[in-house]
């Protein structure tokens, strides 16, 4: 008899092609495996680990991926990984079909298959499935990565998910937290009285917004438009029309750069709320966050990358006071643009394109400041310059009733005290416009004069919060990179 090697020893192609030789046998036996429609099993491997002692003996029914095999004589030994976790497959010639053993001896690592057969433990103790009958329900034409190497290499993760998900459990334990992450959100916010909604992703034109959108073309209307960059304009028309508490999961699209922390198409949760404020929207948040690490996680101390982060406490600083508690300077204490772009100057701070003096104070707090927050905080009362759709602090115009929360350095989360005076939000629209296209004399931004129209309607006093879903989940799971939290991030093609 020839002797046995391992598929391991054997080059890509010949496993490729030795793969695809026993698909050809099969099917020429009748035995394709394509065309098995399902498989009635009424086990998962976990559920024979927990519950042994009511289980053993009885005969059950798995199906999974046929992770392992070992042994070519009269027993065969494998491992059957399903959708909740591993169980050990005991397969012996004098105790099923003649036939059927023989199959199962040309069965690939990689195969999917149906086990039907009773429970038993081995005499070295494992829990497993002792086999009466097994069958192939998909053959496996490429081999998995290998299993003391496994897929490692980072871009291959991503472009073939699907393999990581198969070679690496951590993987699938990272995106079903993901799935409860977002349960939990959607339940709290359920629990405020928030109504989910839909807005539409494809919309008529470019807004004046700094972020840089994807264009398309509808054949129909024979009109280019464009992938949404925001939900906010169109939830707050519904708050307009009487829906005083909404908010929307929703895909946002941003034609810009790619990094640990951005991704071109991305998840966020834009939520009103009407008849309160941006000090209504932090205690929200604060809430929101606690709630959710909590019965995700079952604390609110938050390992993320070597770090703990403490989501009990959350401090509050205005802007002014965070540059001036990191940088030095006082902006409350400058009186003019000129003695602002002083002061950029002498701390080597580099000069906004429009250099107000409410555009280099945010200038200085991307210098000095965001790196410092680390444990949960509130940075508020942004300028008006960079908060076009923020209202006005009655008390001080230059700033606005925003504000941004961060942590690990990082902004998580953007929030308003809603202007809902259109004529002030027309004259910013305007502005922001005019501001666009003289810096891109090209650009297609536009005013959304139908929101002003709503405005018109009468927009009550409305608090509003938006927070990228992907930064939260990375949080909660550790993850470093964006991608490690989307099962299928963008990746420039191989080609």
């Amino acid at each position: 008899m020839a002797k046995f090697v391992p598929q391991e020893e054997l080059s890509l192609v010949d496993q490729v092609r030795i793969r695809r030789e026993k698909l050809s046998q099969l099917r020429e036996a009748g035995q394709d495996p394509f065309e098995r429609t399902g498989f009635a099993f009424d086990t998962y491997s976990t559920d024979i680990k927990n519950n042994f002692e009511a289980l053993e003996g009885k005969n059950v029914a798995v199906a999974g991926r046929l992770m392992s095999k070992r042994g070519m004589g009269k027993v065969i030994f494998g491992d059957l990984m399903d959708e909740k976790g591993r169980i050990q497959l005991y397969l012996k010639f004098d105790e099923m079909d003649e036939a059927n053993f023989e199959t199962c001896r040309k069965l690939d690592i990689g195969d999917i298959v149906g086990v039907n057969g009773d429970v038993f433990r081995t005499q070295r103790g494992e829990i497993s499935v002792r086999a009466h009958q097994v069958t192939l329900l998909s053959k496996a034409l490429l081999p998995l990565p290998d299993k003391y190497h496994g897929l490692t290499n980072v871009e291959t993760r991503y472009r073939q998910r699907y393999v990581d998900l198969i070679a690496n459990p951590e993987v699938k334990d990272t995106f079903v937290k993901r799935s409860r992450i977002m349960r939990e959100l959607r339940s709290f916010l359920d629990g405020k009285g928030f109504l989910e909604v839909d807005t539409p992703i494809l919309t008529p034109f470019e807004i004046g917004a700094s972020a840089r959108p994807f264009y398309t073309h509808h054949n129909t209307l024979n009109i280019d438009m464009v992938l949404r960059i925001e939900t906010e304009l169109y939830l707050k028309r519904l708050v307009v029309g009487g829906m005083d508490r909404v908010y929307e999961v929703g895909r946002i699209f941003r034609n810009e750069g790619m990094d640990p922390k951005h991704n071109p198409e991305f998840t966020t949760i834009e939520l009103y709320q009407a008849y309160t404020d941006y000090h209504g929207m932090m205690d929200l948040v604060e809430e929101m966050m606690k709630t959710v690490a909590q019965n995700v996680c079952g604390s609110l101390m938050i390992p993320y990358q070597g770090k703990i982060i403490d989501l009990s406490k959350w401090e509050r600083m205005t802007m002014v006071e965070a540059v001036k508690k990191y940088s030095g300077v006082d902006f409350a204490a400058l009186s003019s643009d000129e003695e602002a772009i002083a002061a950029a100057k002498e701390h080597h701070v580099a000069l906004p394109e429009l250099p107000t003096k409410g555009a280099i104070l945010a200038e200085f707090f991307d210098a000095f400041v965001e790196e410092n927050l680390i444990q949960p905080t509130f940075i508020y009362d942004y300028p008006v310059e960079n908060s076009p759709l923020a209202k006005r602090k009655p008390s001080d115009p230059a700033f606005t009733e925003r504000f941004e929360y961060f942590i690990n350095a990082t902004e998580f989360g953007n929030a308003f005290s809603e202007l809902n005076d259109p004529i002030d939000q027309k004259q910013r629209f305007e502005r922001q416009v005019a501001e666009r296209k003289q810096l891109d004399p090209d650009c297609r931004a536009q005013v959304d004069y139908d929101y002003i129209t709503a405005l018109e309607y009468g927009l009550p006093p409305t608090g509003g919060l938006g927070f990228g879903v992907d930064r939260l989940v990375m949080l909660l799971t550790d993850s470093a990179s964006i991608r490690d939290v989307l099962l299928f991030p963008t990746m420039k093609p191989l080609d």
